[in-house]
């Protein structure tokens, strides 16, 4: 379970950049997306998301990595995100 409420409060009271991993917080390919997008939106300083060019042939993870080009479209939306925000990727 990912908690986005969690971003603004580690960036506030840390020093340390803020680090999501959408792919094991929903474990599943479909909600890495969605999850992501929210991870920027809320601040986060990076994502870690699985990606794998054959995901169903993955020995490891398989379930919850996105194929490449899933992660160049997701790329374009988190940087139209990050750019409304004032921030780039």
């Amino acid at each position: 379970m990912l908690d986005v409420t969690a971003i603004p409060v580690l960036k506030r009271e840390t020093h340390l950049p803020v680090i999501v991993d959408p792919s094991h917080a929903g474990g599943k390919a479909w909600m890495v997306p969605e999850l992501s997008r929210a991870a920027v939106a809320a601040g986060a300083d990076a994502l870690l998301v699985e990606m794998h060019p054959c995901p169903q042939d993955a020995w490891c993870d398989a379930d919850q990595a996105l194929s490449a080009p899933e992660l160049a479209a997701l790329m374009v939306e988190l940087g139209g995100i990050a750019k409304v925000l004032g921030r780039d990727i």
